[in-house]
């Protein structure tokens, strides 16, 4: 099976070091980053890497990227009630990436629940829309993702969630016979 590089997209939550090598290596894959939040403290709360690479560090690194490769970079941002789906947040997240309007594109990801994240439900789809709404009214190009699975526990977070479920019980009753 032939798929060509430009098909290819690497994922990182953000470890701004590796995305100045990977820029430096000049492959012609697609770069996506798990962004979720726009100023340190909200990303920092759902993202513990955030502490380690916070976002001005990771957006030096984004755009010696784009700089490097005049590629477009993906922003994956999994849309949580009340947490991170406001019009404020939408306004951050446009003025945030103002300077890299051209060569970037945001993922709207609406939540997929999973047992170990309970305290997360998903927003709303009016919530969704008027994200969407404010970020394209800045000039964002972006897009709501198409859900598939969900309705049998197979959509994006879920497989990994319900496999290490699994691998407990399993677990569990090795011990507990």
């Amino acid at each position: 099976m032939a798929i060509g590089a430009r098909h290819i997209t690497v994922s990182t939550s953000g470890l701004a070091h590796k995305i100045r090598d990977f820029a430096n290596e000049g492959v012609q894959v697609n770069l996506a980053v798990s962004l979720h939040a726009p100023n340190n403290e909200l990303r920092s709360s759902i993202m513990k890497i955030n502490r380690a690479f916070p976002i001005e560090k990771l957006f030096a690194a984004i755009e010696y990227y784009i700089e490097t490769t005049n590629r477009r970079v993906t922003f994956e941002y999994i849309m949580l009630n009340e947490v991170n789906d406001g019009v404020e947040q939408a306004l951050e997240l446009a003025e945030l990436l103002k300077n890299i309007k051209k060569l970037s594109y945001v993922n709207l990801i609406p939540y997929n629940p999973v047992s170990e994240h309970d305290q997360y439900s998903r927003s709303p789809k009016e919530r969704v829309m008027a994200f969407y709404d404010t970020l394209k009214k800045k000039g964002v190009n972006c897009v709501v993702r198409q859900e598939h699975g969900t309705d049998i526990d197979a959509a994006c977070g879920q497989l990994r969630s319900n496999t290490m479920k699994r691998d407990r019980q399993k677990a569990v009753a090795a011990v507990n016979p």
